[in-house]
């Protein structure tokens, strides 16, 4: 399914298929699978601020409380049994070291009761220091294949993170650049979540050879809204 990007879409998300499973991509940024109960999240990128003060570059101290009030709001949405975190959860490897009590806190409260793993990323390939849940390299579950990074040859139901996919289109004169979640029917590569995270364009060369062009789907996320774009639609930039 593809539409235009306007303002009168009402849809907070739409349901993709990934290998054949059903799963709902989300404007907050997670990915629900109903059948499985369970919820994928990537690139949290959690005491990032933090991190870059340690090396002297200062940027406002709210990243890690703005990304957990928008993860513990999804949760609440779908109340998941299993929760994925795919990767780069810290921004480095002493980020869980660096969590505020407070923060830590909250953490846990949403952690409980649910089955939690902690795939390692490039940021934070070793387990979060204190906290609960299972840290693996990565996760299979049915058909699914969760990972960090997408794997350069085709695999058949890999959801990864890493790239902090966007897209960008241009209707009616004005160009318009949204994080997405980027898919071909085959595979999933997630939208970072984290406040103070990045992205880079789904045509980019970095993406090269993960998507088949045809069937290429860049559901864009807006403010509270999920539009899914045809590939053909897509521009660089």
């Amino acid at each position: 399914m593809t539409t235009a990007f306007h303002a009168g879409s009402t849809a907070q998300s739409v349901l993709a298929s990934i290998a054949g499973e059903r799963a709902i991509c989300d404007a907050r940024g997670v990915l629900y699978f109903p059948e499985l109960h369970l919820l994928a999240v990537s690139d949290l990128h959690l005491e990032k601020g933090s991190s870059f003060a340690r090396r002297g570059a200062l940027l406002p101290p709210y990243d890690t409380i703005a990304t957990l009030a928008r993860l513990e709001e999804a949760l609440e949405l779908f109340r998941p049994r299993i929760v994925i975190s795919l990767g780069d959860s810290f921004h480095d490897g002493g980020g869980a070291m660096r969590l505020h009590t407070a923060f830590r806190d909250r953490l846990e409260a949403i952690m409980s009761g649910r089955d939690w793993f902690w795939i390692t990323g490039n940021h934070d390939p070793d387990a979060p220091a204190g906290l609960p849940g299972d840290t693996v390299r990565e996760l299979a579950i049915g058909t699914l294949l969760f990972r960090h990074e997408p794997s350069q040859t085709p695999v058949e139901g890999e959801i990864a993170g890493h790239l902090h996919p966007c897209a960008r289109i241009v209707q009616r004169g004005r160009s318009v650049r949204r994080r997405c979640f980027a898919g071909d029917g085959k595979r999933m590569v997630m939208p970072a979540f984290g406040a103070f995270t990045g992205s880079l364009n789904v045509l980019d060369p970095a993406y090269a050879g993960l998507f088949r062009r045809d069937s290429l789907m860049a559901y864009m996320m807006g403010r509270d809204r999920v539009f899914p774009i045809a590939g053909s639609l897509l521009r660089p930039g």
